[in-house]
């Protein structure tokens, strides 16, 4: 029986485009909850990683070297998708309309 290219991949390479794709449905969460200021979209942010790191490690403590790896691996890609992902979506929104602006 032939494999498909989701079994071909080695688990680090799966949790890392993981962690790819929660940056992003993280951000999108962030605009949909109208999270306009940097810190409390950081706040979220985190506490997303954070909690999917404890789902995610069920499925890959087993399959890795070292556990911690699963915490380490693709910290850096998810912050960048998560913030690039953040403000394309943001942006978006409030050209469609869909966010006011805040006024300082």
């Amino acid at each position: 029986m032939l494999k498909t290219e989701w079994e071909l991949m080695e688990p680090l390479n799966i949790l890392y485009w993981s962690r790819v794709g929660l940056g992003i449905l993280a951000a999108l969460v962030c605009t949909l909850l109208r999270l306009d200021d940097f810190l409390s979209g950081l706040a979220f942010g985190i506490l997303f990683y954070i909690i999917t790191y404890y789902i995610l490690r069920r499925w890959f403590a087993v399959q890795t070297a070292k556990p911690s790896k699963v915490f380490t691996m693709g910290i850096g890609a998810y912050f960048m998708s998560w913030i690039v992902s953040w403000a394309l979506f943001y942006t978006i929104a409030l050209w469609l309309g869909f966010i006011q602006p805040t006024q300082a």
